[in-house]
């Protein structure tokens, strides 16, 4: 069971211990931190996160569909993923993240 270093909008860093198998947009949904409005089906990109770059070769690179969503966003950095494409493993233990600012 990995515990998260999460970064929401409001700057306070919080831990937060998340189900190995969950995605790391079930677990910021559930919490209120983000609308994943498209439900995880990589629709939206309202679950944007910047992933701690030391963490980004666990985490891995994003896949097609998802970097074309994520050069629409203003908030795109090199370390921005889509939470719902982030699937939690026991080698995320640690994993440090923050919420991207919102868009629109």
């Amino acid at each position: 069971m990995p515990t998260l270093k999460i970064t929401p909008r409001s700057g306070d860093q919080i831990s937060v211990e998340a189900a190995t198998g969950q995605t790391l947009m079930e677990v910021l949904r559930e919490r209120g931190d983000v609308e994943a409005l498209c439900g995880g089906q990589c629709a939206c990109a309202t679950c944007h996160v910047h992933i701690d770059a030391t963490w980004m070769s666990i985490v891995g690179e994003p896949g097609e569909t998802e970097t074309e969503l994520l050069g629409f966003s203003m908030e795109k950095q090199q370390n921005s993923r889509l939470s719902c494409q982030i699937h939690l493993s026991d080698a995320m233990d640690g994993l440090t993240l923050a919420i991207a600012a919102a868009e629109g």
